[in-house]
């Protein structure tokens, strides 16, 4: 016979739909609890099952071949009415199993035992069951490994919910952000437009570039989010680009990079000591409409890196920065998060930075 509603069955539903777990492809966490289960219980098949308004649903299963089948014929929608385990030891001789064509058919299932899968107030989504064609009972230690398990499929769901709710979380403030940096971007241009100044206009500028080059920045290492590491030789090829666009007349950008992983904090503060660098030397290195050019190398120094920024302008005595103004102390607390130190030296002609870092 069919299994009665259970009692809480639209809070059960809500709790399943809310895992946002049904119809999703099979993973290797869940496929080794089922395949340890029919060892140890020493069954054919096992499944992890959760029970949905008109169907059982296998997230995974050992011994069956199939995803789902009809609450028709669902022996664990009787499970889930119990308090924590039902074991069947012989289907034929269970009021309940009598008419299911899964157990008097052939070859039937004779024998069923089934731990709930229970969300932390309770609600009952489905089992971690195991099936045998004959009749028979587990072990007291079977069961327990049984109700083991369960909790940790359990611990599971609940792990993958709260990355997925995580995840919405960053998208969300991802969202938000780039509106802000955009809003700043437009006030920016918008002053730009009205003043007259040309040492006002200069200091916007600046700072509208700092805004481009934090705009890259987030959307390079969003794009490489959910990921451990990032390519920080990829990013200064887009780092360049950008920067390339906003030179002044003549004035080229060049990266040359080799080709390495590290963690996204890392590539962050590379970024931002690179952009002051370039910015700096678009704004004295190059006067009167001077060509020249500004080369960005990344190269391994034994078991480090090093970042060297080198420009062929006016030379070190008109564009080295203030120790005290902005970039500087930008390029500084960027290098000691990178445990390094930023050195800068005359490279005659023009001005050369030096930061040597760990890659991890």
């Amino acid at each position: 016979m069919r299994a009665e509603i259970h009692p809480r069955q639209d809070d059960r539903i809500a709790a399943l739909r809310d895992y946002d777990i049904l119809d999703t492809p099979k993973e290797s966490d869940f496929d080794e609890i089922v395949e340890l289960a029919s060892r140890i219980c020493g069954a054919p098949i096992s499944v992890i099952n959760l029970i949905d308004i008109d169907r059982q649903w296998f997230k995974a299963e050992v011994g069956l071949g199939v995803r789902e089948t009809p609450l028709d014929t669902s022996l664990c929608s009787h499970a889930i009415l119990q308090q924590d385990f039902m074991e069947i030891p012989d289907t034929l001789l269970d009021r309940r199993m009598q008419d299911n064509e899964l157990c008097v058919g052939e070859p039937g299932l004779r024998f069923y035992a089934g731990a709930l899968l229970q969300t932390s107030d309770g609600l009952p989504l489905g089992t971690l069951c195991v099936l045998d064609y004959k009749p028979r009972e587990l072990n007291e230690l079977q069961r327990h490994t049984l109700r083991v398990l369960a909790r940790q499929v359990m611990t599971q769901l609940d792990l993958r919910r709260a990355l997925k709710r995580q995840e919405l979380q960053v998208k969300e403030i991802d969202h938000r952000v780039k509106n802000s940096l955009a809003s700043v971007a437009g006030m920016v241009r918008l002053q730009i437009g009205k003043t007259a100044d040309p040492a006002l206009r200069a200091a916007l500028d600046s700072v509208q570039q700092r805004i481009r080059t934090i705009s890259l920045l987030h959307e390079e290492l969003y794009s490489t989010r959910g990921e451990e590491e990032a390519d920080l030789a990829r990013y200064l090829k887009t780092l360049q680009t950008m920067l390339q666009e906003g030179a002044p007349p003549g004035v080229t950008v060049e990266a040359e990079a080799v080709q390495v992983m590290v963690t996204p904090s890392r590539a962050s503060a590379v970024g931002v000591i690179v952009s002051e660098f370039v910015m700096n030397a678009f704004k004295h290195a190059f006067p009167d409409e001077r060509a020249g050019s500004v080369k960005i190398t990344l190269r391994r120094a034994g078991s480090a890196l090093e970042l060297v920024c080198r420009d062929d302008g006016v030379g070190s005595g008109q564009m080295k920065p203030t120790p005290s103004g902005l970039g500087m102390r930008l390029i500084n607390g960027y290098a000691s998060q990178l445990s390094g130190e930023a050195t800068f030296a005359a490279a005659n002609p023009g001005l050369e930075l030096r930061v040597r870092f760990s890659p991890v």
